[in-house]
């Protein structure tokens, strides 16, 4: 199972951290990855990062989100910064056990945390 927490309000320049527990699973999961989705839009990965350590992030939050992992806890966070109205959607964290580079889905979601971002 997935559990997300971290959403919340913040203006536009401001910073949020999202984090993401990952908890009783037999699953090796390889590749996590946070989504969002905002009202009327589809789905969009926003970044991922594999057990080795290898990230990608959306064009859109390429230098001002990070994601990182800490094995030891079974978490990943999403560390938002300088954050813009379009920002603010629903944030999903989701893992798999396969590594695909260009991801669309993956087996395993956590519930979404609102991330709303005032101008």
């Amino acid at each position: 199972q997935l559990q997300a927490s971290g959403g919340g309000l913040v203006q536009a320049g401001g910073s949020l951290r999202l984090s993401c527990a990952i908890t009783r699973t037999s699953v090796v999961l390889n590749q996590m990855a946070w989504f969002r989705q905002a009202p009327g839009k589809q789905r969009e990965l926003v970044a991922t990062i594999t057990t080795s350590g290898w990230t990608n992030y959306a064009d859109s939050v390429k230098g001002r989100f990070t994601i990182s992992r800490d094995s030891a806890k079974s978490t990943f966070d999403l560390h938002m910064n300088s954050l813009k109205p379009e920002d603010t959607a629903v944030y999903y964290c989701a893992a798999d056990p396969v590594v695909v580079l260009k991801r669309t889905s993956m087996d395993y979601w956590g519930k979404g945390t609102q991330v709303t971002v005032s101008s």
